[in-house]
């Protein structure tokens, strides 16, 4: 495998607003604007997560208290009917709550939030006790690498190992997150290989493969 991916934890917050169980309705309402927030996770005991409330959780209550007519033609799911009219972060959260772990890599989690849309997930450890939050925006940070970093990864992990021969002639240079690979290489059978390991490589946004064939006159 070349290079090393991204993991939860290099991009994380570590610093997360959280509720408990008994939490009441306006408190939940309250920590959401306050942190700029759509979820909270909800924890007991030492810090362990046993759901996550949204603000997805919270519109049954609120759908009916603005129109109660329409709130009654909007829930039609047994699970939302349950949560009208409920008053604690117990009664309102989505249970079990769903979570990645710290050392999963940024693929999964990404994968996790497309397949259960939703657009954060809490971090746990091995006991469920809460280490932090990923978020959408969090999986964007890899994009933000610096240019040369990505470069060096390419040429460390990828063309050293590809093409030990010929690394010293192969240029590597990346702007702006497009990563350009220029040189004559002694198998062109590995040409394909190299742009798809260097696509791979988190923070690059596009490849440029030059890498032509040493041996073509």
């Amino acid at each position: 495998m070349y290079g090393t991916p991204h993991i939860v934890s290099d991009v994380m917050t570590h610093t997360v607003a959280s509720v408990g169980r008994w939490a009441s309705f306006r408190v939940i309402v309250g920590m959401m604007q306050d942190w700029q927030v759509s979820a909270l996770p909800v924890l007991e005991g030492e810090g362990r997560v046993v759901g996550v409330v949204s603000e997805a959780d919270l519109l049954p209550t609120e759908e009916l208290r603005d129109s109660p007519e329409e709130g009654y033609a909007l829930l039609r799911r047994p699970a939302d009917v349950a949560k009208v009219g409920a008053l604690t972060a117990g009664d309102l959260m989505s249970s079990p709550a769903i979570t990645v772990r710290a050392n999963a890599i940024l693929a999964e989690a990404a994968r996790i939030m497309a397949r259960e849309r939703v657009k954060r997930l809490p971090v746990v450890d091995e006991t469920g006790l809460l280490e932090g939050v990923i978020s959408r925006a969090d999986l964007l940070k890899v994009f933000l690498r610096d240019d040369e970093d990505i470069a060096e990864e390419v040429r460390r992990d990828i063309v050293a190992n590809l093409f030990p021969l010929s690394s010293s002639v192969i240029q590597v240079e990346v702007h702006d997150g497009v990563a350009t690979l220029t040189g004559k290489v002694r198998d062109s059978a590995l040409i394909p290989v190299a742009a798809r390991l260097v696509r791979a490589v988190e923070g690059v946004v596009n490849v440029e493969c030059d890498l032509t064939d040493h041996s073509a006159h």
